[in-house]
């Protein structure tokens, strides 16, 4: 059956994904022109898009049949796809909360290699809102949220030269280790003005099921409203709102 495309979107990608889309239908190796067949395209055009799908490791051939499948990899990114909506889940009704408890804007981040990265976002509603947009990669050394996953995550600095965002930003790594140290001691982390000069934020982690580090929870604010070091009573609702989400995944090792 011939596919029909959109002519209004990018052709090529379109087929790229059709043949992902009939391997899994297939459910079982294929050659090279049943596929094409199925696809309704010539056996060059269909060949020319496996190549490109086997380099990027979406597809396997198998060296003595020419066959092709598909690899573990779609696996992989729909269960972390799968798994990062479950967290958000769980999250969003007690970053409400916690917004609606402190009136600061509240955060959840995960680790990836080069940084954190901003998942969801509930926005204060004060008149002046400090955000940074969901998509953002955080460095691990300029933020609170990177501090959490240096003291908890295994998360590493790497040996290039770290960024200086303001002229409070840590860039020694010893002043870093320190401030990791104090972090993983009392179980949350500050970066007032580190990556945003007059902004501050406070983060926490939050645990999976096994007491797996998964993600960090934070309020941000104004530097001059949260205080440095943060006052006592906006870390003690962050601390219970990150435990909280830990309980809710699971997670039975951290008092409530």
């Amino acid at each position: 059956m011939k596919v029909e495309l959109d002519k209004t979107v990018n052709q090529s990608t379109q087929i790229a994904f059709m043949v992902i889309e009939v391997m899994a239908e297939i459910g079982q190796p294929v050659g090279l022109s049943d596929l094409a067949r199925r696809l309704g395209v010539s056996k060059v055009r269909a060949f020319r898009f496996l190549r490109t799908l086997l380099s990027l490791g979406y597809v396997l051939q198998d060296p003595e049949t020419e066959k092709y499948r598909l690899s573990y990899k779609l696996y992989h990114l729909g269960q972390a796809l799968a798994d990062s909506t479950d967290i958000l889940r769980e999250a969003r009704p007690v970053m409400v909360e916690l917004r609606d408890a402190t009136g600061f804007t509240v955060s959840f981040s995960q680790m990836e290699p080069g940084g954190m990265r901003i998942l969801d976002m509930v926005r204060s509603e004060q008149p002046v809102v400090i955000v940074t947009r969901p998509g953002a990669l955080l460095d691990f050394h300029a933020s609170a949220q990177g501090k959490i996953a240096l003291a908890f995550g295994g998360a590493q600095l790497g040996e290039a030269p770290l960024r200086q965002w303001t002229a409070e930003t840590l860039t020694d790594p010893v002043g870093i280790a320190v401030e990791v140290g104090a972090a993983r001691k009392r179980g949350w982390a500050e970066a007032p003005n580190q990556t945003l000069a007059g902004v501050a934020a406070v983060s926490a982690p939050v645990f999976d099921m096994t007491a797996g580090f998964v993600a960090t929870l934070t309020i941000s604010a104004p530097t001059n409203t949260i205080g440095s070091p943060p006052d006592p009573a906006y870390v003690e609702a962050l601390s219970a709102a990150a435990r909280k989400i830990s309980k809710n995944l699971g997670n039975t090792d951290q008092a409530t």
